[in-house]
């Protein structure tokens, strides 16, 4: 019995009758995805000039951002680098104003100690001028001594070296100053060292 690519059956006779079987969907499958390929790859071929015009604009503004951004870095540390010039310059000039400032009293040092030394009362005059001298460089920079004998006890402004005991002053008041304390400004620059009363 012959067979092909159908079905074979025997019919009443005898005789082999052939039934094709209707044809595979594959290749109308196949076909159907070419043709949509096809037209996928057209539509891109068709949008290419576009594409390629936007991805050029988007390469263009990236690379005007990189520029941009090397750009302030370069200046944010050429800032820097200057800042920290000016104020180490700022510095040195303001020492240098407060050296300046000493100089007069240098001079009259070299004059006191230039000058006959017969008259002890007219050196130590000549000392008290300088003194005063200093005293008023040093104010006009900021310097300020802090009261302290009379004065009540302040631990923020006195360092007590002793405290002794007396009935002639209240209790916790300063006796005596040992080393004079100074304030630059508002801030503390040396506390001054004092003796301070105790009642018992």
């Amino acid at each position: 019995m012959a067979r092909t690519n159908g079905k074979s059956e025997i019919d009443p006779q005898g005789l082999d009758v052939q039934h094709e079987l209707p044809p595979s969907d594959e290749a109308g499958e196949e076909k159907a995805s070419s043709t949509g390929a096809e037209a996928e790859q057209s539509r891109i071929d068709a949008d290419t000039p576009e594409l390629r015009s936007e991805m050029q604009k988007l390469r263009a503004e990236r690379d005007t951002l990189i520029d941009r951004l090397a750009r302030l870095q370069a200046e944010f540390e050429n800032t820097r680098k200057r800042a920290a010039r000016e104020q180490h310059q700022f510095r040195e000039y303001a020492v240098a104003d407060v050296v300046k400032s000493l100089l007069p009293i240098l001079d009259s040092f070299e004059r006191a100690l230039q000058a006959p030394s017969s008259n002890p009362g007219e050196f130590r005059s000549g000392v008290e001028l300088i003194y005063k001298q200093l005293q008023d460089a040093l104010a006009k920079l900021g310097l300020r001594p802090i009261p302290a004998k009379g004065e009540p006890f302040d631990p923020h402004l006195h360092q007590a070296v002793e405290m002794v005991e007396t009935t002639e002053a209240e209790d916790h008041q300063v006796l005596e100053e040992l080393q004079r304390g100074y304030k630059f400004k508002d801030r503390l620059l040396r506390p001054a060292m004092v003796r301070v009363a105790k009642n018992s």
